[in-house]
């Protein structure tokens, strides 16, 4: 039961952290400011997403030392916490990451929107998403590897929050594109081209990063790994959705986006444009969310490389 539950806060914490990072870096690059500032969803989303970070931070610090010491009970008695905060490298992250997730949403209670507060949010985001790799697999490594392998877990934290946090705004932007400024599609026409080169950089850092991680954690003399341990099963299920992502992300750019362009001043061609690129972002995000999912499981887990040596 606790196992569960680590996995689902995991998955809160996962899909809160996105968010925290990858909207407002979105709403900096993508959208003029005067857009950004005047869309009402922005605000109450990050207040959402800061409040699910830390909340599920603390409630995951919690969880994971009442794995670690057997049973809730003792998980929660104030000794095994303290030691947990003070005698392992687990704790210190949970708790960089619950108040770098406080102070984001403080801010965001007490500021009105505004450029600095996204870049503010940003940077609480981008401490939030390094403290994954601290407490995942990334930081696991020993030997002269530690640092290579810790420095593209955490890339591939920040890589994919980017992508995915940008995802997030795109969807709300279509979802409510009726509720909001007259020329709300040539904002969300601008949004889509402004994150046109960004997703593509975002795509090559986690390409590049997964391919060191892969190196660690599997190995290229245990590649068979991936089709007969756990780990390496959700491994290649993680890679099947993400290159299904990546289909959908092509269409958007090269297909959907241009099509959008050329029907903002033909209210014929208007509504079937937004319709395709409405079901093609649903469709992406739902394919995160799944991806995101096995994540949260694999972090669970013994590694392909991990497994093989135990035998």
């Amino acid at each position: 039961m606790l196992d569960v539950l680590v996995i689902l806060l995991r998955l809160a914490q996962y899909g809160g952290a996105v968010v925290l990072l990858g909207t407002p870096l979105f709403l900096l690059y993508g959208l003029r400011g005067s857009d950004a500032v005047a869309l009402g969803w922005t605000r109450s989303l990050l207040v959402s997403a800061a409040a699910v970070v830390a909340i599920g931070s603390a409630a995951a610090f919690a969880a994971q030392t009442a794995v670690m010491a057997g049973s809730l009970t003792e998980g929660l008695k104030p000794a095994t916490l303290g030691f947990m905060l003070t005698g392992t490298s687990l704790g210190p992250a949970f708790l960089v990451r619950t108040l770098a997730a406080l102070l984001a949403l403080l801010a965001l209670i007490q500021d009105k929107p505004s450029r600095g507060l996204w870049k503010f949010v940003a940077v609480a985001g981008l401490i939030v998403g390094a403290s994954f790799a601290w407490t995942g697999h990334g930081a696991a490594t020993e030997g002269a590897g530690r640092y290579v392998h810790l420095t593209a877990a955490i890339l591939h934290s920040w890589a994919a929050a980017v992508w995915l946090g940008a995802l997030a705004a795109l969807l709300i932007l279509t979802l409510r594109r009726r509720s909001e400024t007259v020329d709300g599609d040539r904002i969300l026409y601008r949004a889509l081209h402004g994150f046109a080169g960004v997703g593509s950089a975002s795509v090559a850092v986690l390409v590049l990063s997964g391919l060191v991680n892969s190196w660690f954690m599997v190995g290229p003399d245990r590649i068979a790994g991936l089709l007969s341990t756990p780990y390496g099963l959700l491994l290649t299920g993680k890679l099947v959705l993400f290159a299904l992502m990546l289909v959908l992300a092509a269409a958007n750019r090269f297909y959907l986006t241009p099509h959008l362009g050329s029907a903002l001043d033909d209210p014929e061609y208007l509504g079937p444009a937004i319709s395709r690129l409405k079901r093609s972002l649903v469709m992406e995000t739902l394919l995160a969310l799944g991806l995101l999912a096995l994540v949260s499981i694999m972090g669970t887990l013994a590694p392909v490389s991990a497994m093989e040596m135990a035998m």
